[in-house]
């Protein structure tokens, strides 16, 4: 079932997703009282930050509580992809105090320990997993090492020496290769490298790519770990014609088949980037506004084109079959909804000043979410059928927090079947319910105010008037009820008028 968790100044609580029994979601877990709450990339088990430094950890399967850690000082938390671990990192007081610490929840032991100075985005989480948490390393200087995740005590067991190295990035399956980035320094290049996770076979990297102009590096692993999207971004655009400097996207494969940019037929930056579920493709929003969006393969071969628009998102539905197009931060929020496997656009619509969104695991419905401190006003969660119809949604006076409870896409049906099914529940809970217009309407969107007519002058309305009486019109074409009412009462006088004098002749 889908789970939607939301978190506002009372605490955090988790809502049974849509479809919504009676119009209205239900409360699965009732307010807890916290700071921050995250869920394991899995979706097995909750993490909840609250104010006296207790971080409490919950079985997603009945909302029970199973551990609690008491941290002093923790400034950050995270849990591994499976929630079999939890990760702390604590304001050290001294150089020498091991402010990292890694704790089995089983157990609430504590089974490794690190001193780290900062906490930045790239180095956060200090020790990172892949998906299946068999493989877990960490950014040292000058080198990435490694973990056995059965048995921490040993410590490091093996390394991989990158001089220079800055962020690394376990791929998605089995960690079965790791990308790494090094920056540019005193004339050289930047590079990403992807190197084999086999201790045996890191000497040399599988692929590269070197980069000049280059501040930081976003690096986006497809599922089934083929194939890696690297976004360079430069603070300096050299020709001037962006603000906010200059980035390029490009593709390596871990066979070595491909190491080159991707092919974008528009100048201008790349503003967002995402691969499909299946790996095969990945969507790109790119360009000057109007910004263009393409479907590549894994060949970097156009597959189709989106148009162009004021769009700076796209988000790839879970099953691969829709993609929302969008245009959210400082755009004025249109989304247009596409069916790649029929090619064709499903609906547009408008989700303004929206801070996030995501489609549903089951990929049939699409949340945003206007949320603090990004903005302090107009607060609230608004939910999309797949072709762009509004659902349902909730204003709030103040929300920190709204996304969808991670789930595996494979749990779900195919969308034919989910709509089917969704239909026929819906039939079923009218008839039952007797639910009236009145209350069907409040679980829908506000419908669109109607649009107010233009103003037009009096001397336009005349004009209008006379013109339509020259070309053979109607003089009534166009004209108000108050000015149509004059008229007939002034023909009525005329008419009197003239029977007046006929009359008196």
């Amino acid at each position: 079932m889908l789970c939607v968790p939301v978190r506002g100044p009372e605490g955090f609580s988790v809502w049974n997703g849509p479809p919504f029994a009676g119009g209205q979601p239900t409360v699965k877990l009732e307010n807890v009282v916290c700071t921050n709450a995250t869920f394991s990339t899995d979706g097995s088990r909750l993490m909840v930050m609250k104010s006296d430094f207790v971080i409490s950890i919950y079985d997603c399967s009945n909302y029970q509580e199973i551990k609690s850690f008491e941290v002093p000082n923790v400034a950050a938390a995270a849990l591994s992809p499976c929630g079999t671990f939890l990760q702390t990192f604590q304001k050290s007081s001294t150089p020498q105090e091991k402010n990292v610490v890694l704790w089995k929840i089983e157990t609430g032991d504590a089974v490794y320990q690190q001193f780290q100075k900062n906490l930045t985005k790239t180095t956060w989480p200090s020790i990172r997993f892949s998906s299946d948490e068999t493989v877990a390393c960490r950014l040292a200087t000058n080198e990435v090492q490694f973990f056995d995740t059965r048995d921490f005590s040993k410590g490091v067991v093996h390394r991989l020496r990158v001089p220079g190295v800055a962020a690394v990035e376990l791929s998605n399956t089995s960690g079965s290769h790791v990308a790494v980035f090094v920056p540019e320094s005193k004339g050289s290049p930047a590079t990403v490298q992807i190197f084999s996770h086999d201790k045996d076979l890191q000497g040399q990297p599988v692929a590269r790519r070197s980069f000049f102009r280059c501040s930081t590096v976003q690096l986006s692993w497809n599922n089934g770990s083929t194939g890696l999207l690297v976004l360079v971004q430069s603070d300096v655009d050299k020709t001037n014609q962006s603000y906010y400097g200059e980035s390029k996207l490009n593709y390596l494969t871990t066979d070595g088949t491909h190491e080159g940019l991707v092919p974008l037929r528009k100048e201008g930056p790349v503003h967002d980037v995402q691969w499909s579920y299946s790996g095969l493709q990945f969507a790109v929003v790119y360009g000057f506004m109007p910004a263009s969006a393409t479907v590549f393969d894994k060949k970097c071969k156009p597959l189709l084109e989106l148009g162009i628009g004021p769009y700076n998102t796209i988000r790839w539905n879970p099953k691969g079959k829709f993609l929302c197009l969008a245009g959210f931060g400082n755009l004025p929020g249109d989304m247009a909804f596409w069916d790649y496997e029929d090619k064709k656009q499903l609906g547009t619509t408008k989700a303004e000043w929206s801070v996030t969104s995501e489609w549903s695991p089951d990929g049939q419905y699409f949340m945003t979410a206007t949320t603090a401190p990004r903005l302090q006003v107009d607060n609230g969660i608004k939910f999309f059928h797949y072709n762009g119809s509004s659902f349902f949604k909730k204003m709030f006076d103040k929300l920190y927090q709204a996304e969808w409870k991670p789930e595996s896409p494979d749990k779900f049906g195919q969308i034919a079947e989910l709509v089917n099914s969704v239909a026929s529940l819906k039939i079923q809970e009218t008839k039952a319910q007797g639910q009236s217009s009145a209350s069907r309407k409040t679980v829908s969107a506000n419908p669109p105010a109607q649009k107010p007519a233009a103003y037009r002058p009096p001397h336009a309305k005349n004009a209008a008037a006379v013109q339509a009486e020259l070309f053979g019109g109607s003089a009534t074409e166009g004209m108000s009820k108050t000015a149509l009412k004059n008229k007939k009462k002034r023909e009525k006088q005329k008419e009197k008028k003239a029977a007046e004098i006929g009359n008196g002749t």
